[in-house]
């Protein structure tokens, strides 16, 4: 016999309302699942032995610069260099007009010879009124009176020859000379000019070796004398201590140099000292007023901790590298940094142990104090950044 149909309906409507609610609780238990914690790369940081440098950045001065000005007045006659060529020391430059200077020698040694025949003369009547003197052929006074002119004789020959030799300078200073071998720059004079001691021919500037002149933070410089007392690097101040430079264009540090000057004082506006380095230049290539990269020894060579640049993380004012616990967990930790290393990498001076595994990928996926999910990796440095330094 067939059930009635309210009771087939009332069935019907039982078991519908029983599969919705085993498929509605199936759809609760999927969303009640927590996700899987975000993936990243974590790996413990490099340790290396190397030195510290600080960087800094200069200008380019010469060693020795000097303006060539005339000692004489005259017509400039010759020019001997051409504007911008290297000059030995000892080179003519300029020649002014040396005519009449060549006259004023030429009559100063006329006027020497004068003299020096007056002091012949001097001598043999000094020495024939002593003669008589002594046969009481001739009276004493007469021999102080000989005395008298023969010292006369003496001092004009004295100063007819300073004559001389001022005569003689002077002309000799109408050929303008290179003090120092250097780059000469264009001339301010030209042939027929009349020139005198106020007025600028030319300037040379030495270009090997060459200064490299910079500014260095007060911090800075008690760091270096600290560690100079405490015998742990060689003092800026005793020329020994080694320095590499590089050039605007340069990437690597390829013209290395010592330390040569470091001032008296620190300058009250800037808080800063200035130092210098010399620098051998035997290409000529370095200029002087360009500018310059430097780099001096902060520490000796000691163990230091590695990490990428790209995984520090800047909080404000504070540096912070994440790092991952063994449970999972972002730890950050505040670091202080030192200076950038070949390859993308920076030095860490504070802050690590050395054995934290650091996130080194995934950054935007790690939260401080959430779960993630650690992959290992490796530091390293980027070939492509560590060749060009």
């Amino acid at each position: 016999m067939r059930p009635p149909l309210a009771a087939l309906v009332l069935a019907a409507s039982l078991l519908a309302t029983a599969g919705c609610d085993s498929k509605g609780g199936g759809q609760a238990q999927a969303q009640a699942a927590p996700p899987a914690p975000p993936s990243v790369t974590v790996a413990t940081p490099l340790v290396r032995r190397l030195t510290e440098y600080d960087e800094f950045t200069g200008r380019f001065e010469p060693v020795q610069q000097v303006e060539i000005r005339a000692r004489v007045s005259g017509y400039v006659q010759q020019i001997e260099f051409r504007d911008g060529e290297l000059v030995e020391p000892g080179q003519i430059l300029f020649i002014i007009d040396p005519r009449p200077y060549q006259a004023a020698a030429d009559r100063a040694q006329a006027q020497l010879d004068q003299a020096l025949a007056q002091l012949r003369l001097a001598q043999l009547e000094q020495a024939r009124t002593a003669q008589l003197v002594s046969t009481a052929a001739q009276a004493k006074a007469t021999l102080d009176q000989r005395d008298a002119e023969l010292l006369s004789a003496q001092a004009a020959v004295e100063t007819n020859t300073a004559a001389v030799r001022d005569a003689q300078l002077n002309l000799g200073f109408t050929q303008v000379k290179a003090p120092f071998k250097g780059r000469i720059s264009n001339r301010r004079a030209d042939v027929g000019n009349l020139v005198d001691a106020s007025t600028l021919l030319t300037t040379i500037v030495q270009v090997d070796p060459i200064y490299l002149a910079f500014e260095m933070s007060e911090a800075d410089y008690l760091a270096y004398q600290r560690a100079a007392a405490a015998g742990e690097l060689p003092s800026t101040r005793d020329r020994k201590s080694p320095v590499d430079v590089k050039l605007v264009d340069e990437n690597d540090w390829m013209h290395p140099g010592t330390m040569d000057f470091v001032d008296n004082v620190v300058s009250q506006t800037s808080g800063t000292i200035r130092g210098r380095a010399v620098i051998p230049n035997p290409g000529y290539l370095i200029t002087p007023g360009m500018f310059g990269g430097i780099r001096v020894p902060g520490s000796p060579e000691h163990d230091v901790i590695l990490v990428p640049d790209a995984a520090v993380v800047t909080d404000q004012s504070r540096k912070v590298l994440l790092t991952v616990s063994g449970d999972g967990t972002v730890v950050p930790k505040e670091v202080r940094l030192g200076p950038s290393q070949p390859g993308g990498l920076r030095i860490v001076r504070a802050g690590l142990t050395g054995d934290e595994r650091i996130v080194i990928d995934g950054l935007i996926r790690a939260r401080p104090g959430a779960k993630v999910t650690p992959q290992e990796g490796k530091i390293e440095a980027q070939p492509e950044l560590a060749a060009n330094g």
